[in-house]
């Protein structure tokens, strides 16, 4: 039996999460909750709000993001330039022609961490992809999908 008392250096390590849409495409803001869930740790006995104790998340075909009601063209990205008259907005629709659905997760996540010093650092760990080439296929310990998982034990 181990004489150390509290979190080990086990519970602080990082896995790396996979989820693929391809399988079983998810709405946004399902899948936004469970990845901001799993940056910030939130799955493990250590959580704590103040230390980074979060796991890295890979989401390929991000292009299978399902959407609800009329989001396409009634959701709007604000963001002020600071100058007087500067408030720019933009739909999803022309956001996805523009820069793809994995902005459009990448945001959707961002609103749901903490505003504090480690958001944009728990943002660093999310990985979206596309399309299903990534390069993180070695690092992938954990898979959301457990049809797929299944479907190759088979």
């Amino acid at each position: 039996m181990s004489q150390h008392i509290g979190p080990t250096k086990l519970a602080y390590s990082r896995l790396w999460h996979s989820i693929n849409l391809e399988h079983e495409p998810r709405t946004l803001g399902r899948l936004a909750t469970a990845i901001a869930g799993t940056l910030m740790g939130k799955h493990k006995p250590v959580f704590d709000p103040a230390s980074d104790c979060g796991d890295y998340v890979v989401v390929t075909n991000a292009a299978l993001l399902k959407l609800t009601g009329n989001k396409m063209q009634q959701k709007l990205y604000r963001h002020h330039t600071q100058r007087p008259g500067g408030l720019k907005e933009m739909t999803m629709e022309r956001l996805i022609a523009k820069q793809g659905f994995s902005e459009v997760l990448r945001r959707a996540v961002s609103g749901m961490l903490p505003r504090n010093k480690l958001r944009q650092v728990r943002l660093e760990r999310l990985k979206i992809f596309e399309g299903s080439q990534h390069p993180y296929e070695a690092n992938l310990t954990k898979f959301w999908d457990e049809s797929a998982q299944r479907s190759t034990e088979d």
